[in-house]
């Protein structure tokens, strides 16, 4: 297969958005530049044994440099729209000012990407927290959502029109779980008290924001991107059904539900009081500000089994996995879009992230990945799918436009429709890329 074959549906049409997806820690490098704080990610880095092949951000995939070049690309594809994320250590100093050398570099990007035609769908925070706040408690610290809060308002007024979308915060799961709950990501933190506070601090920091942003860019859409993994139970019995409902609550409605209804899920009345989080009066309302749209990611499903030692989440077996081990389910994601749609209220959906990582190889300068191209169909599938079931999707990110640091896996995963050289940074268009491309021009 060298293109996607898809249902003659909304998907080809030029009123649905597609784009492709990165994030500053992951690609920019250049990480002392022009005033650039620490942030956690270089200090994790920086900590023997967190990066499984030693990496780190500090050169990636130069894009501070290359950013001109890396948006012509961009327009080969013939995408509408580009998301990336800002660096909050680069554009804000540690008093508070804007860094002025930091702004520019983005505005350059929007101003070109603007110059291309391009939508630009900006993120503000991708897990690249400035090191000095983590000293001061990160998201166990109420006071930095305030500090996400000021950040907010003063780039995007900075920025001005240039921005088609604001999305405030990219998978608040994997920030407040893995970084302080499970200790797989940065600032790498490891007690089951902490996730639960820590995701509170970042919702309360996403509807903070969006107060901020109707005033400082009310022509820009406004939203957030979360991450779902479905949840199974590995066989139909009565304990095994509970434990993936458990699950499903704990990893992805904690994030949803708040957002939509109010308040967490029931969960949250058996959980110890050191798990709980401190909600104040005034939280929830503000947590549940309305959403323009709402970014969904989706990779993966898992499979948990209730056993004596509590649940437990069930590795894939005799099934297609990608290169990080993850199942290609793709049902998984039509039956997600489908049950969200039932479940809330939702604004338009866009699918921020959607993906995967295969074992790429670069031979007579050209990437055969027909596994990925795979992936992609299927998956896009599942997106007109939903759509015909009336779930109201208005675009699709791939995820990602290129190779990249794939933070606690450092450089052995690729993800990108484009292959990255990381010894002379020479960029090449996989076959998954030319089948975008082909896609993207067939649109009526």
């Amino acid at each position: 297969m060298n293109k996607f074959i898809l249902p003659n549906s909304i998907l080809h049409s030029k009123k649905f958005t597609y784009g492709v997806a990165t994030s500053s820690f992951q690609i920019e490098g250049a990480t002392q530049a022009d005033g650039r704080l620490s942030s956690i990610w270089d200090t994790f880095c920086a900590t023997p044994g967190k990066i499984k092949d030693a990496s780190d951000g500090a050169v990636a995939c130069d894009h501070y440099h290359l950013w001109r070049q890396d948006i012509d690309m961009i327009a080969s594809l013939g995408v509408d729209a580009y998301r990336f994320s800002i660096a909050w250590p680069r554009v804000i100093q540690r008093d508070g000012a804007l860094n002025e050398a930091g702004v520019a570099f983005y505005m350059n990007i929007l101003q070109y990407l603007q110059q291309k035609s391009i939508k630009a769908f900006v993120t503000f925070y991708h897990w690249d927290l400035p090191q000095h706040l983590e000293d001061q408690g990160g998201w166990l610290n109420r006071n930095t959502a305030y500090q996400f809060q000021d950040y907010v308002a003063k780039v995007s007024s900075a920025f001005g029109d240039l921005v088609y979308s604001y999305a405030t915060l990219n998978e608040p799961f994997c920030s407040a779980y893995l970084g302080y709950e499970a200790g797989i990501h940065a600032p790498g933190l490891n007690d089951i008290n902490y996730g639960k506070k820590a995701a509170h601090h970042l919702l309360l920091a996403h509807g903070l924001a969006m107060q901020t942003l109707a005033h400082t860019s009310p022509n820009s859409l406004h939203g957030i991107v979360l991450n779902f993994t479905p949840c199974y139970p590995l066989t139909d019995s009565d304990a095994d059904k509970a434990a993936a409902i458990y699950s499903d609550k704990t990893y992805n409605q904690w994030y949803i539900k708040p957002l939509f209804d109010g308040c967490y899920p029931d969960i949250i009345e058996s959980m110890p009081i050191a798990q709980q989080p401190d909600i104040q009066p005034g939280d929830m309302d503000i947590i549940k500000a309305p959403l323009d749209f709402l970014g969904v990611n989706y990779y993966t499903r898992s499979i948990y089994q209730a056993t004596d030692n509590g649940i437990v989440e069930v590795p894939p077996t005799n099934v297609a996995i990608t290169d990080m081990g993850w199942e290609v389910y793709a049902p998984a994601m039509l039956e997600l879009l489908v049950s969200l749609n039932q479940k809330y209220n939702l604004p338009p959906i866009y699918i921020t992230e959607n993906g995967a990582a295969m074992n790429d190889k670069l031979v007579d300068n050209a990437v055969n990945d027909v596994d990925r191209i795979e992936y992609y169909q299927q998956h896009l599938q599942a997106v007109a799918s939903a759509i015909t079931q009336g779930v109201n999707i208005v675009g699709y990110f791939a995820w990602s436009l290129m190779d990249n640091f794939e933070w606690a896996e450092g450089y052995e995963k690729r993800f990108g429709l484009v292959y990255v050289d990381y010894t002379t940074q020479k960029r090449t268009l996989k076959a998954s890329a030319y089948a975008y491309q082909a896609l993207l021009t067939e649109r009526v």
